[in-house]
This record gives C-alpha cells, structure tokens and sequence, in this order.
C-alpha cells in the first residue's frame, strides 16, 4: 500500500497535468489552480491525506463516503467536497482522480476545459 506523501504525489501530480495550472502554498497546504483559480486544496503530513474540490454533478454522491464532508469556511454551500485519510486507509485513487477532473473542468475557462478530454486531463488534439 502507498504511504500517504506517495499517494499526496499521485494527486498533486494528475492535478498538475492540466493544461495552464500552477501550485501555490497558502497556509502551509498546495492550492493547484487554473488561470489563478484554485480547482483543488490538498495537504498531506504523516498522519492524514486532505484534499478539497468542486463537485457540481457529483457533490451528493460524493457525500455519501464516510471520508468526505462538506468543505469548511462556506465552500460547502458552493459545491465544494472535503476528503480525508489517516495513513491505515485505503485512499480511491481512481475516485480523487475523477473529482480533480470534475474539479478542473468547473473552475477552468471554457477556453481552457474546452480543448481537455474529460477524465483524462490531457488536450484532446494530442
């Protein structure tokens, strides 16, 4: 099983694969953003995984997971989903990696998300 900073690095790496992101720091977690947009909070130490996106097709379902909660400071009202492990869970890569995706393309322009294959965040000209 992948400890949780292998697993911080999966995501912090498919976030990061959409055209035109960049990571930012605000208090001591990464913000990946699209255009200056945050699409994803994630923050990882030896005991916990966190991550927060915007979920809005999959918000209600994605609530039904015992990991996850409506996002703190109001962002829950918007859409936004919360997730968090310890180090003996089994994080669903395959699930965080379709929310980043959902996440992405809610936040990005449509200039931006238009040109990126759903799921799979690379161009769709390749």
């Amino acid at each position: 099983m992948a400890t949780l900073k292998q697993t911080f690095d999966r995501l912090r790496k498919c976030a990061l694969a959409y055209p035109e992101t960049r990571e930012d720091h605000p208090w001591g977690e990464s913000a990946i953003k699209v255009k200056g947009k945050t699409f994803v909070f994630m923050g990882v130490d030896k005991v916990r995984l966190g991550l927060s996106v915007k979920l809005p097709r999959s918000r209600e379902f994605a609530l039904e997971y015992p990991f996850t909660k409506p996002t703190a400071y109001g962002l829950g009202k918007s859409g936004w989903v919360s997730a968090e492990f310890a180090a003996k869970d089994k994080v669903p890569l395959d699930i965080l990696e379709a929310w980043i995706d959902e996440s992405f393309h809610a936040i990005a322009p449509k200039k931006v998300s238009a040109g990126v294959d759903m799921k799979k965040g690379k161009s769709a000209e390749r």
